[in-house]
This record gives structure tokens, C-alpha cells and sequence, in this order.
């Protein structure tokens, strides 16, 4: 099977970024990427568009890195405190998902929830989190569950 080039116009996990040249096995790019809207086919009129969306896209990232140092320091060290219905025993009906603590988080900074790194929490008690506030910047806050 032949490999297709494409190029990407959406961030995609394990493969790369926007404006990024990318070589992918045909039925991927065609059954997968393009319909998906995540990728058109690499031609020389399209790299020529893909390098402007890689500039574009660095002149963005430096906008934002000053934004996400910002809400680094807002967020380092910080506890959010989200409460929950629980069993007698302690645990929770239900778990606490990424979007119930971006909900929490956002009177301190927006965050996006896929950007949350955080075990699954089923019961009360304090836990680590990690939030991807840009590529190279990260925040260590805690996610403390309590009952309602």
C-alpha cells in the first residue's frame, strides 16, 4: 500500500500540527483525515499555504506563551475545591471528569478540559492534576473533592 502526503490544518494527537507536512498510509488520509476535515492532500501550491500556516501559527504561540506563563502563576499550587453527592462510604456517584473541573477552574483561568491530566477520581480526598497550558508550559494544581 502506498503512503499519501497530506498536509494537516488541525492539530492531530501522535501525527502533528496545523500546517504541518505529514506522510500517512493512503486509506488514513482518505477514509480518516481529509473527510474529517483534519488534512487536504499535499500538492506545491498547498506547501506553499502550509508553510503561511505554520508562520501564522508560531506568531500565534508566542501571543499565547506570554498568556499561558500568566495563567501558570495563577494556577501552580492551587487548589480547586469541587463538591459531589456521596455514598456513606465515601464514594462518589459518578466520577469527576476533566469538563467538571475546567467548570471549577474557570473563575480563576479558561482552561481547555482535554488539557487536564488527571487520575480518575471516584471517591473524596485530594489529587494531583497537570494542566497543558501551552507545548512547553505546564501547571501542578490540586482537585479536592468534598462532600456535598
Amino acid at each position: 500500500m502506498a503512503d499519501s502526503k497530506v498536509i494537516l490544518t488541525k492539530s492531530v494527537a501522535n501525527l502533528g500540527n496545523a500546517g504541518d507536512v505529514v506522510t500517512v498510509k493512503t486509506g488514513y488520509a482518505r477514509n480518516y483525515l481529509i473527510p474529517q476535515g483534519l488534512a487536504f492532500a499535499w500538492s506545491k501550491g498547498a506547501a506553499a499555504q502550509a508553510e503561511a500556516m505554520k508562520k501564522a501559527r508560531l506568531a500565534k504561540s508566542v501571543a499565547t506563551r506570554a498568556d499561558a506563563v500568566a495563567a501558570k502563576d495563577k494556577l501552580e499550587g492551587y487548589v480547586v475545591e469541587i463538591p459531589a453527592k456521596v455514598s456513606e462510604s465515601g464514594k462518589l456517584f459518578g466520577g469527576i471528569s476533566a469538563d467538571a473541573i475546567a467548570a471549577a477552574l474557570a473563575n480563576v483561568v479558561a482552561v481547555d478540559p482535554k488539557a487536564i491530566d488527571v487520575e480518575v477520581i471516584k471517591t473524596t480526598g485530594e489529587f494531583p492534576a497537570v494542566v497543558a497550558l501551552h507545548p512547553e508550559i505546564k501547571a501542578n494544581f490540586t482537585v479536592k473533592v468534598v462532600a456535598e
